[in-house]
């Protein structure tokens, strides 16, 4: 048998990459169906000229985009047209870290912005700056597009973020061959529609990078609640000073991570985001 990584997957057909950079479309065994467990884009597998036999261990899965084995994800925010929303930015970072992927986020149609406009979002943006890289940029005029040229080499990444937020359009900037299908935001619906119909895995700057299909709604099924302050980075760098061990930041006193909240060093969107978080993923725990 020989090994390879899928790249593609449409309609049940899955595109190897072999380690000559040839590829074959190979179904996968009936064996999958029983173990519940489905080869995916970004698995290592093993093949004959017929089929995926096995799946060689993942070192990270997402499930929403379905992808693994991602070494970084680029977390791509509209400044406008969809409006930015930090809601989406803290729950798409809180599946990444849960993951052990590294994320960059990146906030694209920078060029629909008024001067003031820019000014303001990058002075709430800027908190995230303290932990995560983040670029400003707009696909369509290139602004700042090279401050992402040497992120790419050697690695996996995913493409994701909310609907609308320019994904393809980043894509066939980075490489025009592409011609990857855009759609103008809805009007009436102030968001995006779905242009990505498929995941697959696409040569970037020396590296792959997926191009997933697009959403709008995350859910946490799979995320202990114990782990909702470990991935929430900032607080977790704070969370030795709270009075108690395992504090939640909610409910207990002498908590470090609310102090600095009232003080004003912590984004008020970022701690509203996470009580959130953690409330859905409480709740639904109890209702299953």
């Amino acid at each position: 048998m020989k090994e390879g990584l899928i790249i593609k997957l449409i309609g049940g057909l899955y595109t190897v990459l072999d380690n000559e950079n040839n590829t074959y479309e190979l179904k996968a065994r009936g064996k999958f169906r029983h173990i519940n467990k489905s080869p995916k884009v970004g698995d290592r597998v093993l093949y004959d000229e017929d089929f995926i036999k096995d799946i060689k261990k993942r070192k990270n899965n997402l499930e929403r985009p379905p992808v693994c084995n991602i070494d970084q994800a680029i977390l791509i925010n509209s400044a406008k047209e969809p409006n930015f929303s930090f809601n989406l930015l803290d729950r798409f970072l809180m599946l990444i870290e849960n993951e052990d992927i590294t994320p960059v986020i990146v906030v694209t149609k920078i060029d629909l912005l008024s001067k003031d406009e820019y000014i303001i979002l990058r002075k709430k943006i800027s908190y995230y700056e303290n932990y995560y890289k983040v670029v400003y940029l707009s696909s369509k005029t290139k602004e700042n597009i090279e401050n992402l040229y040497h992120l790419f080499d050697g690695k996996i990444s995913v493409f994701a973020g909310q609907t609308g937020a320019g994904k393809s359009s980043l894509l066939n900037a980075l490489n025009p061959n592409f011609n990857l299908e855009t759609n103008e935001i809805s009007k009436a619906l102030g968001r995006g529609k779905h242009t990505t119909r498929h995941s697959e895995l696409l040569p970037v700057l020396g590296g792959l990078v997926a191009d997933t299909p697009g959403f709008s709604k995350l859910d946490f099924f799979d995320i202990d609640i114990d782990n909702v302050p470990i991935n929430f980075v900032d607080f977790f760098e704070l969370s030795n000073q709270c009075k108690f061990r395992g504090c939640t930041h909610i409910n207990e006193p002498k908590c470090k991570v609310k102090e600095e909240v009232e003080n004003g060093n912590i984004l008020p969107s970022r701690y509203f985001n996470y009580k959130i978080i953690h409330d859905e993923i409480k709740n639904q725990k109890i209702k299953y």
